[in-house]
């Protein structure tokens, strides 16, 4: 099995910073895709950001130019560095690694860590 654990999240301004980190631990292939996805009250989770393993990026459009991913993989560990950060980011994140599975490709989810943005 796969266990990720996040760090980071917290209170901050509109307009300010903050910066995400996921650890991975257990059974790790080489070739996946880790990730952040939110859910913020009311709405469905959805994917913020993605990086393969040869580091090919995907962001949603609402975070492009603000946020940037990143990963280390010597460490299995994935950030994310959150700036200009507006109320709508507001939501609970949630690190995702995707590999292959017992021949199939798999999701395993970290617990969550909450952002909230204040006026």
């Amino acid at each position: 099995q796969v266990q990720l654990v996040e760090s980071g999240g917290g209170l901050v301004q509109a307009g300010g910073s903050l910066r995400l980190s996921c650890a991975a631990s257990g059974i790790i292939f080489s070739i996946n895709t880790m990730g952040w996805y939110r859910q913020a009250p009311g709405k469905q989770r959805e994917l913020v950001a993605a990086i393969t393993n040869a580091d090919k990026t995907n962001y949603a459009d609402s975070v492009k130019g603000r946020f940037t991913i990143s990963r280390d993989n010597t460490k299995s560990t994935v950030n994310l560095q959150m700036n200009s950060l507006k109320r709508e980011d507001t939501a609970v994140y949630y690190c995702n690694l995707n590999q292959i599975w017992l021949g199939a490709k798999k999701d395993f989810w970290g617990q969550g860590t909450q952002v909230t943005v204040s006026s």
